[in-house]
């Protein structure tokens, strides 16, 4: 791979041990490395991208998607419902998919984060339908050129037995720990700079066994993966957890083997304190999703204590179906404003917000060695923002300005040193013809 100069920089955002941005710098890369960085670098024989106006920042990672929610936005009957009754609005129409639409819902929301500047991203599956498989989304990403963390989700308990989902829609815990198996032995690569890796993330406490729950902690550490789900995300599931387990959703998770630094948590937005010293203590990640917490009515999570507490805490756009759009550094803007609503104009600045959604998000999937800053030796997923958009004409402080007013589309996005947005446009695959492709699955589903 040939060397690559981003060039003359207005800003280079490190996210390093200091946060140094560097002004009028250069940032070489080298084998999908960066090599070196700083002011009047030269390398003859590299690939050179101007970024004159353009501040640089690590690539942004999302920490919990949907992927397959792609293609159910602006459902009519989930508009405006809480998440249970979003859910059972939702489950008939997923029930009808195929393996196609899960490559196509996964090419498409992954499109839209890249250009959001999203280099890394999860993807929490837990549905399975018609022959649908954890694959077809691993070979979608792998064709777009991003970075995924690819979590095998579960649903076990279907309404006959008490549960939420459809019984066409759950599987037996056996299969479901079989394919585990079988999906960590042939795409789990644990190896640094991997492009893709496996989690194991039943649903919900409200959709799978404690049976489940405790047997995919083991097996996730004895395959040496990690661990995702939702936990505490609305008052409907404290009350659930409460009346179904006799505690809250926290000691739920410790008493299961569900804390610890291999394990992140979706949403958390009613976790209390006690909770929070939990997680701080065991270094549990978690996953915020601020726009999809407030498109449900969830509330506001307690992020300002979770980071004065010091829990790893990234950002998710989640699904499609409840936020209605993938745009992840418009997710760093509302997580900034709520933290705002709740707590004062002074609770979270803009630069905070910037650090959660790449570091932040890099730390919560285990990859911070690796990812997350812009430091000599780490992997070359960077994003370059072109200040001389509209969006930020007349901003005084560009790094600040990428959170509080724009851009928030990406001129240039590498990943591993190659570049999967050019000029604003996906290097990858055909827009155009992706858009079609998804107005054809979704045309299908409304039958």
């Amino acid at each position: 791979m040939p060397q690559i100069l981003i060039r003359n920089a207005e800003i280079v955002v490190t996210m390093d041990g200091t946060r140094r941005e560097l002004a009028g710098a250069s940032v070489l890369i080298e084998n999908g490395a960066i090599k070196q960085m700083g002011p009047g670098l030269t390398a003859p024989n590299a690939e050179v991208i101007d970024a004159s106006g353009c501040v640089v920042t690590p690539g942004l990672v999302n920490t919990h998607h949907h992927l397959y929610q792609s293609l159910t936005r602006a459902v009519p009957g989930g508009q405006d419902a809480l998440l249970f009754g979003w859910l059972k609005t939702l489950y008939p129409i997923w029930a009808r998919y195929m393996p196609e639409d899960m490559h196509v819902s996964t090419q498409l929301g992954l499109a839209e984060l890249a250009l959001s500047g999203c280099t890394m991203s999860s993807d929490h599956l837990y549905l399975y339908p018609n022959g649908s498989r954890l694959d077809d989304t691993i070979h979608a990403a792998r064709e777009l050129g991003l970075r995924f963390h690819a979590t095998r989700g579960a649903m076990s308990i279907g309404e006959s037995k008490g549960g939420l989902p459809p019984d066409a829609l759950v599987e037996d815990e056996t299969a479901i720990l079989n394919d585990s198996i079988r999906v960590i032995d042939a795409f789990h690569d644990p190896s640094p700079g991997a492009m893709t890796r496996v989690a194991l993330a039943p649903c919900s406490p409200f959709s799978v066994s404690r049976e489940l729950m405790r047997d995919a902690a083991l097996l996730a550490r004895d395959k040496g993966v990690m661990l995702h789900t939702h936990l505490a995300e609305n008052d409907e599931d404290i009350a659930y957890s409460l009346a179904q387990f006799g505690v809250r959703p926290g000691q739920y998770a410790e008493d299961l083997g569900w804390t610890g630094p291999d394990v992140w948590h979706a949403h958390c937005v009613k976790l209390d304190a006690a909770e929070i010293a939990l997680f701080a203590h065991t270094k549990t990640g978690v996953a915020h999703c601020p726009c999809s917490n407030c498109r449900l009515g969830s509330g506001i999570a307690p992020v300002r204590a979770m980071r004065d507490a010091g829990v790893p805490l990234g950002l998710g756009v989640d699904g499609s179906a409840s936020n209605d759009a993938g745009d992840l550094i418009g997710e760093a803007r509302q997580a900034m404003l709520m933290q705002r609503v709740a707590n004062g104009a002074d609770a979270m600045s803009a630069r905070e917000a910037l650090e959660i959604a790449t570091l932040g998000g890099a730390t919560v999937l285990g990859r911070a060695e690796e990812l997350g800053s812009i430091e000599p030796g780490k992997r070359a997923d960077l994003a370059i923002w072109d200040l001389r958009a509209l969006a930020a004409a007349g901003s005084w402080d560009p790094v600040a300005a990428l959170v509080l007013c724009g851009p928030h589309r990406v001129r240039h996005l590498l990943v591993e040193g190659r570049a999967v947005v050019r000029d604003g446009r996906i290097t990858t695959l055909d827009e155009a013809a992706l858009a079609q492709s998804a107005r054809r699955a979704t045309m299908r589903l409304i039958g």
